[in-house]
């Protein structure tokens, strides 16, 4: 059978990030793409314009429909946006037993908008992380849920115990927001650190690189591979070194560079 895998995200207009990376990632990996919309966005290149949510109701509808005919291997979310929409979203997780769940916890835009509602974060935590195989935040996400300020490799490793320690089995802790001329990924399955290297490419053009990692981590998943042989880092570098010129701010990935 085709291996499968659903989106529970937010809509970006220009195609560089939210549903339209997730599904062009999980075709590059030529597993079967679907999506439940949690919000439409209004951006660009440029930067975040407006937020348009879609109700917890009509999240949690599209959420059954896919699952309860098609299926999936595995499920990521990506912009949840507010604690409605995580609980609805948390509990159609757990209706559809669903193991193979990547939790990406979006809660700032490239430009630095707030994506996540003021509040939003407790319910994450207490709603969604405890079901999720792996959760992949960047270092201000990885503070935020942590409680400390993410600034090299040791706070990393301290941030991912303090978030193992809520409940998901596997935390990667992405690097790309750190300084230096190596970027480190950190993965921590409870009792073990597993250290991704990738060099950092000098380009602006790193619109969606969460959204593509997160959603890798899923399609690998969903082909079967073991956590820790998911994360693709050497795909998700090769999109950036291959990233689009397009737009006058943050291009996005070149997904299908592979292919190309």
């Amino acid at each position: 059978m085709t291996a499968r895998a659903l989106t529970v995200a937010g809509s970006d207009p220009g195609g560089g990030a939210g549903i339209q990376a997730d599904l062009k990632t999980f075709t590059a990996f030529k597993v079967y793409g679907m999506s439940a919309i949690t919000s439409v966005t209004v951006q660009n290149t440029l930067g975040l314009r407006g937020i348009s949510p879609v109700p917890p109701g009509v999240v949690a509808a599209q959420m059954d429909a896919v699952l309860e005919d098609i299926g999936a291997d595995a499920v990521k979310t990506g912009m949840l946006a507010s604690a409605a929409v995580i609980k609805a979203a948390a509990g159609r997780i757990k209706a559809h037993g669903v193991k193979k769940l990547v939790v990406d916890p979006v809660m700032y835009a490239k430009s630095g908008h707030a994506l996540l509602a003021p509040g939003a974060a407790g319910a994450l935590i207490e709603h969604l992380l405890p079901l999720a195989l792996v959760i992949t935040p960047n270092a201000p996400e990885a503070g935020r849920l942590s409680g400390i300020q993410v600034t090299g490799a040791a706070s990393a490793k301290k941030a991912a115990r303090l978030i193992h320690a809520l409940g998901p089995k596997y935390v990667l802790v992405k690097g790309g927001h750190l300084d230096g001329p190596v970027c480190a990924d950190l993965l921590f399955d409870g009792k073990t650190f597993t250290r991704f290297r990738s060099p950092r490419i000098n380009t602006k053009n790193t619109h969606g690189t969460g959204c593509t990692l997160s959603a890798a981590v899923a399609a690998g998943l969903a082909l079967g591979l073991e956590p820790r042989e998911a994360v693709a880092e050497k795909y998700v570098a090769g999109a950036i070194r291959n990233s689009f010129p397009l737009g006058a701010g943050h291009g996005p990935l070149n997904h299908f560079w592979r292919a190309s």
